[in-house]
């Protein structure tokens, strides 16, 4: 530093930071009611949800792996039950329903096996469903 330094224009900042001048001796409203808000909501409710949580990691179910249990076909229900009717009727819907989610998943497949592959898709070798080798179709009904 050189020595004509003149410690009036650079003054050293405060060693401490002041404290805040209170106005009034009341406590701020907003404070109370945000902790009054914390301790007699948010508390009990984060508290009971952790315990819910924790019970319910326990046994868990996932909605879509509901197993249904299988029911004589519509052919082998006895003559006026209608409850195996209904029954039978609604396992048929459900089976409907999961072919046909099957078929939509082999379509897509065999349409980007046409993309991806061009003229060549029936040359590659039959393999699995879930690899990336195309599917030879054995009829029209897997052509898009």
């Amino acid at each position: 530093m050189p020595s004509d330094f003149d410690k009036g224009a650079y003054p050293e900042p405060p060693r401490q930071t002041p404290a805040p001048d209170k106005q009034t001796a009341l406590p701020n409203p907003a404070i109370i009611l945000s902790k009054l808000f914390y301790y007699s909501v948010d508390v009990p409710v984060t508290t009971l949800r952790g315990v819910v949580d924790s019970i319910r990691s326990n046994n868990k179910s996932v909605y879509y792996h509901q197993k249904f249990r299988r029911v004589p076909d519509l052919t082998e229900c006895e003559e006026g039950d209608y409850l195996c009717y209904y029954e039978a009727e609604m396992q048929w819907r459900r089976d409907y329903k999961v072919d046909q989610e099957i078929l939509k998943i082999v379509q897509e497949r065999m349409r980007a096996c046409y993309q991806r592959e061009g003229a060549s898709y029936d040359i590659k070798p039959i393999m699995y469903l879930n690899t990336n080798h195309c599917l030879i179709p054995t009829s029209d009904n897997f052509k898009p």
